[in-house]
């Protein structure tokens, strides 16, 4: 049997692209081992997976306490050099990690990298063991937004990097069309690249979704540039209960200020999905500021049409374009809470037609598509019988 080495720079236990595409991958016959950051120590991965964990988990996971203000300042000013120290600590023990892993399995026959951040460990692993490397970005990196104080140096120097290792990738994948584009402008030299969205699988269930809407739930991490003030802002004159659930950065939520809106804490997909089905609205909000954002197809969007549910989503880039192609819901201008009201109540009261639009979508924005993109990948010759540069 085949394997496949995934390498990724997160807990994967709430990395639902991660797991999607490993899980299609073994159901295609393969053998999949992920090497990944700060696992939970109680996480159960897909039949067919085995996981293991490198380095610490974000150290906001741990902290028990608000931060003070000169702290808040501290951690701003030096959080570029704090998360370049844990990454760098994160490759040389997933490095270390892949080669322990082969010495008792044997190598890979595909070393597949997640992100950036796993690149360069990705490509020197499959450089030893002379395989393919796939290269899955999940976004437009270097168009991604900056947290803590700018690094122009450091960015342009991982932009150059990325260009390089990208180069002796056998296989380019990502999100969406955009970035696809952007990735092709920007990087010439590098392989074919191929599109794997961030959809979801139908459920193996029957869903019920409440007409009309009893909530707004957004769904996702808690942080700036998500347009989470304007939901705020809007909340008192929407009429329903505006939900905010998921992981926070804890420095962003010490000065949110709420208003009307119900934070929450994030929850098992599953839960998600009972949650999601009964609220009846997903919000799909994220800013116009960074190139990244206006390239992405956030899972958000994704997960609401799986299970059947309309979306208020921001008017950006390719979101906005999925959304006036399906008919998915109603759109609202960047920034302008008024316009966000409007959006919601329009969504109200079409909110029968919108269930009918998304339901007609659903069998062309499906899990099953996108992963037989991944899985012809890997077996047509993209990525395991292709030449290594």
């Amino acid at each position: 049997m085949q394997q496949v080495l995934m390498l990724v720079w997160t807990g994967v236990s709430t990395d639902t692209r991660v797991l999607r595409e490993a899980s299609a991958l073994v159901a295609a016959g393969r053998r999949v081992h992920i090497i990944g950051r700060g696992v939970p120590a109680g996480f159960v991965p897909p039949e067919g997976v085995t996981v293991e964990s490198c380095g610490a988990p974000p150290s906001s996971a741990a902290r028990q306490r608000e931060l003070t203000a000169p702290e808040r300042l501290a951690r701003w000013a030096l959080l570029p050099v704090h998360v370049r120290r844990r990454l760098s600590a994160w490759r040389h023990e997933a490095l270390a990690a892949g080669r322990t892993w082969a010495a008792t399995h044997g190598a890979p026959d595909v070393v597949h990298a997640h992100d950036f951040t796993a690149l360069p460990v990705g490509s020197a692993l499959a450089q030893e063991w002379g395989c393919p490397l796939v290269y899955d970005t999940h976004e437009y990196w270097v168009g991604r937004p900056v947290e803590g104080r700018p690094a122009p140096l450091l960015r342009r120097r991982e932009a150059r990097e990325e260009d390089r290792l990208g180069e002796r990738a056998t296989a380019v994948i990502t999100v969406g069309e955009g970035v696809a584009r952007a990735l092709r402008r920007d990087h010439p030299r590098w392989p074919e690249i191929t599109v794997v969205r961030n959809t979801f699988p139908e459920p193996a269930y029957a869903v019920t979704v409440s007409s009309p809407p009893t909530a707004f739930l957004y769904a996702g991490r808690l942080a700036a540039d998500r347009e989470l003030e304007v939901v705020a802002a809007a909340s008192d004159q929407v009429g329903l209960p505006m939900v905010l659930r998921g992981p926070a950065d804890d420095h962003w939520l010490s000065r949110f200020d709420a208003r009307s809106c119900e934070v929450r804490p994030p929850v098992p997909v599953a839960d998600l999905d009972v949650e999601l089905a009964a609220a009846g609205a997903a919000l799909v909000t994220h800013s116009d500021r960074w190139e990244n954002h206006r390239l992405a197809l956030p899972n958000k969007v994704f997960h609401a049409v799986s299970l059947g549910v309309p979306v208020v989503a921001t008017d950006v880039g390719e979101l906005a374009g999925l959304v006036r192609e399906h008919g998915l819901g109603t759109l609202y201008r960047p920034g302008d809470p008024a316009d966000l009201v409007r959006a919601c109540r329009e969504l109200v009261d079409g909110h029968g037609e919108y269930l009918r639009r998304v339901a007609r979508a659903r069998e062309q924005l499906t899990w099953a598509r996108d992963a037989a993109r991944l899985v012809s990948l890997h077996l047509s010759g993209g990525a395991v019988a292709g030449p290594l540069h």
